[in-house]
């Protein structure tokens, strides 16, 4: 069954000589552009693309990956605003229509918003700043414990506003965090809390999961800042690690030797390397 608006493996059944067609099912052969066929493609391949409509509402295929799919969370860029609506860069040439009955307030070029994605009464892929009414009230399928997937939507006076397994709205406390979070992160936690009237706490790590100190958590918000790396290893000079932690080096080996042993980091002789 094709799904619009989502990652599909599709055969390619026949070539043309602007691009190859794919088993559509009902909607038929599915167009995928010459530019975007992969090489050496032939008759009867099973290729991974992305269906969506195009400009004139044909069902088409892409090789490019959106940075969301129907049915999901993302914050977007509004790129530009005009009589019917709002579009937002989602990689994809066609932009993404939020329609104005879609908006919780006006929105401007340039904003970072977060939408759901979905499917118009016509098929067409739109999105949607009013997130509650793809959530559900009832929290009854979650246990503590759990695995979730988080998608984080914005900061709040006790933390952050995240959506689990793009269905529950739950809070992140700031207490609770230990690595850097942003609006429109994506994360892995688990269930904390599950409090009256389905309300959700979550958490970063495991319950039971090892802590660090204030020092050690430093450090690692230096790694996730800098992309995972740090120069700043066991060997670095005392008056580095001051420019950077304002603290000695004593300390700071007596960190990383503890964020070692509890498996956060990895030592090199070029570094630090965060697991």
């Amino acid at each position: 069954m094709i799904e619009i608006g989502k990652t599909n493996k599709l055969e390619v059944i026949r070539e043309a000589e602007f691009g190859v067609y794919l088993e559509g099912g009902k909607y038929g052969g599915i167009l995928l552009p010459k530019a975007e066929v992969p090489e050496n493609c032939k008759k009867g391949d099973l290729i991974e693309v992305f269906v969506y409509l195009d400009s004139d509402d044909y069902v088409i295929a892409s090789s490019a990956r959106p940075l969301v799919q129907v049915d999901e969370f993302a914050t977007l860029t509004v790129a530009e605003v005009n009589d019917t609506g709002a579009f937002l860069d989602w990689g994809l040439p066609k932009q993404l229509l939020v329609p104005y009955a879609e908006q919780r307030k006006a929105l401007e070029p340039g904003q970072r918003i977060t939408v759901r994605l979905y499917l118009d009464n016509t098929g067409r892929i739109a999105a949607s700043t009013k997130l509650d009414k793809f959530l559900k009230n009832d929290a009854s399928a979650l246990s503590v414990g759990d695995e979730v997937k988080m998608f984080v939507v914005r900061k709040n006076d006790i933390g952050f506003s995240v959506i689990l397994n793009d269905m529950y709205w739950a809070v992140l406390h700031a207490k609770d965090i230990f690595r850097t979070v942003r609006p429109g992160h994506k994360r892995t936690g688990y269930v904390k809390r599950l409090l009256e009237h389905n309300k959700i706490d979550v958490m970063l790590e495991k319950p039971g999961y090892a802590k660090v100190d204030d020092v050690s958590q430093q450090i690692l918000d230096d790694l996730e800042d800098r992309g995972g790396f740090s120069a700043l290893g066991d060997k670095a000079k005392p008056e580095d690690i001051y420019q950077q932690f304002g603290i000695s080096k004593k300390s700071y080996k007596m960190a990383l030797g503890s964020l070692k042993k509890l498996g956060r980091i990895d030592i090199a002789k070029d570094g630090i390397h965060l697991k």
